[in-house]
C-alpha cells in the first residue's frame, strides 16, 4: 500500500475508454481508477497499444472519455463543454512532443511567446516571460533562431520552454526522446528531471525507452488497457530489468 502523504494533482476514477472502427467497437482503457500525488514524476509504458498515449490525451484534455472522470488541480475536467476545455489545457497543461511541433516561421523566442497570445498579458510581458522560459533551458542566447536552424536537442528544448511558460498544472511528455540521438536525449531528460526536483513540475511521460523510465520517481505499466501497480524509483530499474 502506498505511503504517499502528498495531495492528488489528478485523480482518476472509473475512466474507459473506446474507439470506433467501422462498426466494431475496440476498448483501449478498461475501468481506471488512480491518483498522481502533486509533484510526481510518472513514466507510463507498456507495449504498442495498450493504451498509454490515449490515457495521456484524456488526462491532457485531448480526448473524451466514454465513461468516469479525471479531476486535475481540482478541476473536472471531463464535465467540459470543447470550448471550456481548450480554454482549459491553454492555461493547466504544458505539452512536450515527440516531433516538437514548433512553427517553422517562427523564431525561439515567438514560438515559447505563442501560448501567452490566449492570456491578458501585455507584448512586453509576454516577451519577457518568453525569455524567462528560455533561460530555464539555457538557451537564451538562440531566441532570434529559428526551428531549421536548430539541432533536434535545441528545438526540443524550445518545445519544453513553450510548454512551461504558462507555468502549467501538468507537464505531459510523449514520447519526448524518440526523435533524439543519446546524447541529446540524456540533456532533455536531465532538464525535464530537473524541472521536477528544483520547480516541483507535475510530469507524466510516456516512453518505450528505459532509460527515459529510469528517470522517473513511478513507473506505471500497461497491458491491453489495464494498469499495473505502482513501481517507485527504487524498484524502476529492477523492473525494467525483467
Amino acid at each position: 500500500m502506498s505511503t504517499d502523504t502528498r495531495p492528488p494533482i489528478v485523480e482518476i476514477r472509473g475512466l474507459t475508454k473506446s474507439y470506433r472502427r467501422g462498426n466494431l467497437l475496440v476498448p483501449v482503457l478498461h475501468d481506471m481508477s488512480f491518483d498522481i500525488p502533486e509533484g510526481e514524476f510518472l513514466a507510463l509504458m507498456g507495449p504498442s497499444g495498450s493504451g498509454k498515449s490515449t490515457l495521456l490525451n484524456l488526462i491532457a484534455g485531448i480526448d473524451q472519455a466514454d465513461a468516469g472522470t479525471i479531476r486535475v488541480g481540482g478541476m473536472e475536467i471531463t464535465s467540459l463543454s470543447e470550448m471550456d476545455l481548450a480554454a482549459w489545457r491553454a492555461t493547466h497543461v504544458g505539452f512536450i512532443f515527440q516531433f516538437y511541433n514548433l512553427i517553422p516561421v517562427l523564431s525561439a523566442l515567438e514560438n515559447v511567446e505563442l501560448p501567452l497570445h490566449l492570456t491578458s498579458l501585455s507584448h512586453a510581458e509576454r516577451r519577457e516571460h518568453a525569455f524567462m522560459a528560455l533561460g530555464l533551458v539555457n538557451l537564451e542566447h538562440r531566441l532570434g533562431h529559428y526551428p531549421g536552424q536548430l539541432s533536434g536537442g535545441e528545438q526540443q528544448r524550445v518545445a519544453i520552454a513553450r510548454a512551461i511558460v504558462t507555468d502549467p498544472t501538468i507537464l505531459v511528455a510523449d514520447e519526448p526522446t524518440g526523435d533524439l540521438d543519446r546524447v541529446s536525449a540524456e540533456e532533455i531528460l536531465d532538464l525535464v528531471e530537473r524541472l521536477n526536483r528544483e520547480l516541483g513540475k507535475t510530469i507524466i511521460m510516456v516512453t518505450h525507452d528505459p532509460r527515459a523510465a529510469k528517470r522517473a520517481k513511478v513507473l506505471k505499466h500497461l497491458e491491453k488497457g489495464y494498469l499495473n501497480d505502482d513501481h517507485p524509483q527504487d524498484s524502476v530499474s529492477e523492473r525494467l530489468s525483467q
